[in-house]
């Protein structure tokens, strides 16, 4: 069940590949810490740098090196011993990088300055979500009906092609949406009443617009770390 609109906003493939491989922080500081270098890196001295396990360093490379931000060379060796794989940042991460840091400073300027609007903030925020979320999703012409199952299913596909990393979790007419890899994460190390308000109004949008079969009460953050969890609700209808 393809729900997704074909609208301006969303990019090619490829684009959206590279969007959602630095939707994480982690992938972005391991791009610049590789770019500054100016040479070549094993994933151990990338780990120093950048504070995180070798192998944690090894699974973000991977998802640099599926969308050519990052290459990867064996050393040569004069001395026993397994080679290293050593990495360095590809032509194309430097561009990434940037844009990526333009869109996080876009997003700081815009969350900062709603936070201090006012009271209402939060609820503004929600209602700016809400409005996104029908926009990108579409609703089956009738007289086609969808499941709650499948409303919920086309809600995370279409969020997914955004950088959002979901999980749904399902106990009869109860479903929890759990989120990792927020693409708004360093924004809402700030602004999180902002943010999380956004994000929930992005899930009760698409839900609106794809039926009337569930609907989203509450997104809590950091349930436990790098996760949020959505809680959504069957309706009677």
């Amino acid at each position: 069940m393809d729900k997704i609109k074909s609208h301006p906003v969303v990019r090619d493939e490829a684009e959206m590949r590279v969007h959602r491989a630095l939707s994480d922080p982690s992938r972005v500081r391991i791009l610049e810490k590789l770019r500054a270098a100016g040479g070549s890196l094993d994933a151990a001295a990338i780990a120093d740098r950048v504070g995180l396990h070798a192998n944690t360093v090894r699974s973000h490379l991977r998802v640099l090196a599926e969308v050519a931000l990052v290459s990867h060379t064996t050393e040569e060796r004069r001395r026993p011993g397994r080679p290293r794989l050593v990495y360095q940042a590809t032509a194309e991460a430097g561009a990434a990088v940037e844009e990526a840091a333009g869109y996080r400073l876009l997003a700081e300027i815009l969350t900062s300055y709603l936070a201090g609007s006012g009271q209402d903030s939060a609820d503004t925020a929600e209602a700016a979500g809400r409005a996104w979320g029908r926009y990108l999703v579409d609703r089956q012409p009738p007289p086609a009906t969808s499941s709650p199952v499948e409303e919920i299913e086309a809600m995370v596909n279409a969020l997914q092609e955004f950088g959002f990393d979901s999980a749904v979790e399902s106990a009869e007419r109860e479903h929890t949406v759990l989120m990792q890899h927020c693409p708004f994460g360093e924004v809402a190390e700030s602004h999180r009443k902002i943010v999380c308000s956004v994000h929930l109004g992005l899930i009760q949008g698409a839900l609106a617009e794809l039926g009337s079969h569930v609907e989203a009460d509450e997104l809590q953050p950091f349930v436990r770390p790098g996760v949020c969890a959505a809680h959504l609700e069957e309706t009677t209808v």
